[in-house]
């Protein structure tokens, strides 16, 4: 078992929580222990795109967490919550509700290079001790600002392709609940993001700049680095698969997690010097990150190549 499981994960699911799921899954499909790990937290009150490694495929764990994520979010104005999202006590109201085209004149300040205070309920450790401990405690916590990049900040559904021809959105590209007396309740947008950005920061900075104060009520990760919601599986599928189910129908092979990257062909030769953790020279490729793969087109390793010469980031033992 060395590869991928790509949770659909529901909320209220932790994302220790589907790790502790997919072993007992593989437990009760009769392989036994299997190490496991998780391709970037999901928040319980969050849905969608967790990916999960088994095996070999737990050394591009920290790859993932590196990726670049795509988030479904629903703001809601009017109230702002000590945690940014639906938990939490109400710290701020406002009577100020945004139209359309407020919220789509805000949009470019927070699209690119942007700095972004994260929240006060966050795992970043402060003084050794995680944030969101400081705040249930009652104490004041002073968060920093940190960079992140918004490569892509839209109203959920809109093709941004058709963005550059459209100076207005109509009423059918707004949903049902965002509609009213031309003021907005809440706004569903569609986020590309670094990693390291905070949606949840994102939706309070995007509602001050309008004017009022909002905060998440919708949360949905629909791809995460190279994984996507169409190859996510339900927790019910994933029971299946400890029930008997094929293991085709929930687990991806490792290189799943390589098709953002260049498929290198090494030679038997490069294969056995890379293997043996030895150094091999005279490659022409051009210099960048690779994943090597041998006859049989299995990966091999995760190489650097640099003037020719292989370096390994990352080996597989398959």
């Amino acid at each position: 078992m060395n590869g991928w499981i790509i949770l659909d994960k529901p909320v209220g699911l932790g994302s220790t929580q589907a790790v502790g799921a997919v072993k007992r899954v593989c437990r009760e499909a009769g392989l036994g222990k299997v190490k496991v790990g998780h391709g970037g937290t999901l928040d319980p009150l969050a849905s969608g795109v967790l990916p999960i490694a088994l095996g070999e495929a737990t050394k591009l764990c920290g790859r993932m967490l590196d990726a670049s994520k795509i988030y479904d979010f629903t703001v809601t104005f009017g109230t702002e919550t000590a945690g940014l999202d639906a938990e939490g006590e109400v710290v701020a109201t406002s009577g100020v509700r945004p139209t359309l085209a407020d919220v789509k004149a805000v949009l470019p300040r927070f699209t690119g290079a942007i700095e972004q205070v994260p929240p006060a309920y966050s795992a970043i450790k402060i003084d050794g001790q995680r944030a969101y401990d400081r705040a249930r405690k009652g104490e004041e916590v002073e968060m920093k600002a940190r960079a992140v990049t918004i490569h892509s900040l839209r109203h959920a559904g809109l093709d941004p392709a058709s963005m550059p021809e459209s100076d207005e959105w109509t009423p059918d590209q707004v949903r049902g609940d965002e509609r009213g007396e031309g003021r907005l309740e809440s706004i569903t947008l569609t986020a590309h993001v670094s990693k390291g950005t905070y949606i949840r920061s994102l939706a309070r900075d995007i509602a001050h700049a309008v004017g009022t104060v909002g905060h998440v009520t919708m949360l949905r990760r629909t791809r995460a680095g190279p994984f996507g919601l169409e190859q996510a599986i339900s927790l019910d599928k994933l029971n299946a698969f400890g029930q008997g189910a094929a293991q085709s129908e929930v687990f991806l092979p490792l290189e799943a997690g390589l098709v953002d990257i260049p498929a290198l062909n090494l030679s038997p030769e490069a294969v056995g010097a890379i293997r043996q953790g030895r150094v091999w020279t005279g490659c022409s490729t051009d210099d960048g990150l690779y994943w090597g793969r041998d006859s049989e087109q299995r990966p091999v390793a995760l190489i650097e190549v640099l003037a020719g010469t292989l370096k390994v980031v990352r080996g597989f033992n398959l």
